[in-house]
């Protein structure tokens, strides 16, 4: 059938969908989220249908296309396309088999990876492939096919180089900027370190998010290596780097369903590490009540899958349990986080941030062979041989290598949360300081989050700062003050002698 196009300026956010008129729809006896195939001068396309029978959205003999299909196929308004109805791909089939319990071989895997990337899948089917792996679970082998595919049909980053260090936290604890500092330093120390990150998921800041503070992270492969082979490391979102497509589509999912299926979290972060040819891995499991992974217990369990599978993959694996009972550094949110991280590299940051970087970074260079690996850490931060390199991967990488934390600007507008009475700080709610922040505008707007005044155990006299929320205009800033209002981010033990009742 041949269709005129209509462009609807929609973008719907990563599914491929073209609008049908019910008429045309009958004629191919075509239903909701059924797929056609798209044709014009060569190039095609598969999409998900919606239907509707209003003449005025969409008349017969025309097709609606959005904003991502009507990029693909290059058509301009009223162009004649060809459309042919598309069959259900098989890997539909295997989704339904996981669904029912049964594992998947490694050929069934690649076929709905392929189909994920490929668009093939529609992004309801995509949603239950991860709900049958949150339901019914993966073995280790299912996360390692799962892993393999996510790479062979992405890009990689060839270098050529051994070893390949890397590094990467399960995530889940504000202000654990790390990586900023792990990076120069085992750069500085002359191994190779690509970090590629993501953006922020649930947080009020990524790496990515923190690193563009201070340059630029979008690069094609082609760049990242010229960066790589120069300064020895770098720090780039792999969101724009196509190398873990498949996986950014299952993030994509989570995030709405708001699951983390273990099965694809390992091969989530193992295919990252894959990809860019990593051979030794450092991995930080935090551990929280307000975070990821729980407890202790659990931590352990997924540091021996991860060792498991970074075995199978040719990857030597080691897990860090950590504490996330509070926020790492002091920032929380882009801008504030970067201004630790410089402070950090210039010794005069937060000590819980140097010591936790310095712990993963001895730990990688430990894994290489480098003896008193962990005072060769702590040598290379505290001479300033990692703030130099810090400098200089933030000049490969485009930004301005003199910035001191004091020019990185913070959000003009603030309100100080206060001590209501005196007292030891018994309990910090990660959770709902990220909710704050993130009601402030991070990490959207850099500038936006929350400066901590007070850690775990300190003493507080009534009146004395807790936090301070930063914001870049001023309704984000009362926004986030009635988030604080509903909530308990701190909570405060009294120190005031209870009074005695007389009866």
């Amino acid at each position: 059938m041949k269709l005129k196009v209509k462009k609807f300026n929609i973008s719907s956010g990563g599914p491929l969908i073209a609008l049908l008129n019910y008429e045309d729809a009958n004629k191919l006896d075509l239903t909701a989220l059924d797929r056609i195939r798209v044709k014009k001068q060569g190039i095609s396309q598969v999409v998900a249908i919606d239907i509707s029978k209003d003449k005025r959205t969409i008349k017969p003999g025309f097709i609606g296309l959005f904003e991502e299909v009507s990029d693909i196929l290059k058509v301009k308004n009223n162009e004649i396309v060809d459309i042919e109805v598309e069959p259900k791909p098989i890997s539909v089939d295997f989704i339904r088999k996981k669904l029912d319990g049964d594992h998947l071989s490694k050929m069934e895997i690649n076929e709905i990876v392929r189909d994920i990337v490929e668009n093939r899948l529609t992004e309801t089917e995509t949603t239950f492939f991860v709900s049958a792996c949150y339901r019914n679970g993966t073995t280790i082998y299912e996360s390692a096919y799962l892993t393999e595919s996510i790479v062979e049909n992405g890009k990689k980053l060839e270098l050529d180089k051994y070893p390949i260090l890397d590094k990467h936290s399960v995530g889940g604890a504000p202000g654990n900027r790390t990586t900023m500092i792990v990076v120069p330093i085992i750069a500085a120390a002359g191994y190779i370190i690509p970090k590629t990150s993501t953006r922020s998921i649930t947080s009020a800041a990524g790496t990515s998010d923190t690193m563009e503070v201070l340059a630029n992270v979008a690069f094609k492969i082609k760049d990242i290596k010229k960066i790589v082979e120069k300064v020895n490391g770098c720090m780039v979102w792999g969101g724009a780097l196509e190398m873990a497509t498949a996986d950014d589509k299952l993030i994509k999912i989570e995030k709405v369903l708001n699951i983390d299926p273990e099965g694809i979290l390992l091969a989530s972060i193992l295919a990252k590490k894959l990809a860019v040819g990593a051979t030794h891995v450092v991995l930080d499991i935090p551990v929280g009540k307000d975070v990821k992974v729980k407890s202790r217990k659990q931590a352990q369990r997924l540091a021996r899958k991860f060792k498991h599978l970074g075995k199978f993959l040719g990857m030597e694996i080691k897990p860090i349990i950590s504490d996330a009972s509070q926020p790492i550094g002091n920032g929380i949110g882009p801008a504030l986080e970067a201004r630790d991280v410089l402070l950090v590299l210039q010794n005069r940051g937060p000590e819980e941030l140097k010591n936790k970087a310095l712990l993963l970074a001895g730990n990688l260079l430990k894994m290489v062979g480098e003896k008193q690996a962990f005072k060769k850490a702590k040598e290379i931060l505290e001479s300033g041989k990692a703030y130099e390199k810090m400098k200089e991967i933030i000049k490969a990488q485009g930004g301005n290598p003199k910035i001191q934390p004091e020019q990185i600007k913070i959000g003009p507008y603030k309100y100080t949360s206060k001590a209501k009475e005196p007292g030891k700080v018994k309990a910090i709610s990660n959770y709902e300081l990220t909710r704050i922040a993130k009601a402030a505008g991070a990490p959207i707007r850099k500038g936006a989050g929350i400066y901590m005044h007070v850690k775990l155990n300190k003493e507080v006299k009534k009146g004395q700062p807790l936090f301070t929320i930063y914001a870049e205009d001023k309704k984000r800033l009362e926004f986030a003050i009635s988030v604080l209002k509903a909530s308990k981010p701190i909570e405060i033990e009294s120190s005031k002698p209870k009074s005695l009742k007389i009866k």
